[in-house]
């Protein structure tokens, strides 16, 4: 299976966000008027290059599936602005939308809700392969076969139901699902979470050969580090909606200047059995997106908390080499990649 080579309209990156947002009324009283509003992403930007693998880290409800679900537009952004190939999809009608559709694709995360029980493989797969004209009719089903084939499964696989996979094939037809339509573009939302740990590497290495052999441009969303290190090139680290750090994964154990990406990265399990560093736990719980704190939305949390942080948000300071850091306890602080 190849392949459409990626082009681009513009010089710049294949995906850039400026300023998204996006909030969820909230409706309660006898008239289900808005009560208020869940703050689910607050003023994120970022980019991705061709061929490039951008994580995005972070706990659960911090905001990263809302993410990478408003760049692709499967809900609508409350502000902000997404361009992807040089152009600006925020505000295009769903006419006009269908043109970027099979260019951007998700891997969703759960394998056992996302794909329709009473259909077949093959009948999922045909769907869009047909919508968006990839084949001549008369390839379809070889091109199928071959597709299924290239995610590790038998080429039998296409006449079966997805109750007769287990949680790991199923994921592996939801890869080539994504992949049927020659996207440029993939968000993977936690591609590996629900699985069996024995079935996780598997499914990543899997990924991780297709990305290099097709120049797959990926946002690859989780909440392991240890996942996000391995797999991409660049990491966006989200708490509470926010942008908190963003750097290179090369050598990010020493690079990583946020707190709370310190803490996440303390609280993997460590390789070597001799080390016996302690894992590091945060206290408390992230506040609620519906009710946020004043100032850095970590403060409630924070071990290096000052007075400023409760009451000023930090921006997302450039620490140099493309490593930014929104916190008030590193101000001033040389960057290691400067």
């Amino acid at each position: 299976m190849t392949t459409r080579p990626v082009t681009s309209n513009s010089d710049g990156p294949l995906l850039e966000v400026r300023d998204l947002v996006k909030h969820f009324p909230v409706r309660g009283g006898v008239l289900n008027r808005v009560v208020g509003k869940v703050h689910a992403v607050n003023g994120v930007s970022l980019y991705v290059n061709h061929g490039e693998t951008l994580g995005v880290v972070g706990e659960s409800g911090c905001g990263k599936s809302t993410l990478g679900k408003v760049i692709i537009r499967l809900l609508e952004p409350t502000a902000g602005e997404v361009r992807f190939e040089g152009r600006v999809i925020t505000g295009l009608s769903h006419a006009e939308m269908m043109a970027f559709r099979r260019k951007m694709q998700i891997i969703f995360q759960d394998p056992y809700s996302s794909l329709n029980p009473r259909m077949t493989v093959r009948a999922l797969l045909r769907e869009g392969v047909l919508f968006h004209d990839i084949v001549p009719r008369s390839e379809v089903n070889s091109y199928i076969e071959s597709l299924i084939q290239t995610v590790g499964l038998r080429a039998d696989a296409a006449d079966k139901y997805p109750h007769e996979f287990s949680g790991g094939q199923r994921q592996r037809i939801g890869i080539a699902r994504a992949l049927s339509v020659k996207p440029h573009f993939i968000v993977a939302d936690e591609p590996v979470s629900a699985l069996d740990v024995s079935i996780q590497a598997q499914v990543l290495n899997l990924m991780m050969d297709l990305k290099e052999r097709l120049g797959l441009t990926m946002l690859f969303i989780s909440h392991d580090l240890k996942v996000i290190e391995h797999f991409c090139d660049r990491v966006l680290v989200m708490y509470l909606g926010h942008a908190v750090e963003k750097l290179s994964c090369d050598n990010l154990h020493a690079e990583a200047k946020h707190p709370y990406t310190k803490a996440l990265l303390g609280a993997n399990p460590i390789d070597d059995p001799d080390d016996r560093r302690p894992l590091t736990v945060l206290k408390g719980d992230v506040p609620s997106p519906f009710n946020p704190p004043s100032g850095c939305p970590f403060q409630t949390r924070c071990p290096l908390v000052m007075d400023r942080c409760r009451v000023e948000m930090p921006p997302l300071e450039d620490r140099g080499g493309g490593h930014r850091v929104a916190c008030w306890a590193v101000e001033g602080e040389p960057s290691a990649s400067s």
